[in-house]
């Protein structure tokens, strides 16, 4: 699941499963239909945690000074969580 940056991604056609889910985009002569706006609010509504744990980890001033291999990166996150 993706915010609207990665729009084009999602293009693989009507039939196949999408490797990439993004939301609607409106244009100045088209407006959302009421389904498109349900749709972009139940993806916000599944995406918001995710997001909302990314931006508290860059919070983490140590994260941010981690230049080794990224295994080690999880053992110290692992490490401060517990």
């Amino acid at each position: 699941m993706a915010d609207l940056g990665l729009v084009g991604l999602d293009d693989s056609g009507p039939d196949a499963d999408p490797a990439v889910i993004t939301g609607y985009r409106a244009a100045r002569n088209r407006p959302l239909t009421r389904g498109q706006k349900l749709s972009d609010k139940a993806l916000a509504a599944v995406r918001a945690p995710v997001e909302h744990g990314f931006a508290h980890l860059k919070s983490w001033r140590v994260l941010g000074k981690v230049r080794s291999d990224p295994k080690w990166a999880t053992a110290l996150v692992r490490a401060l969580l517990s």
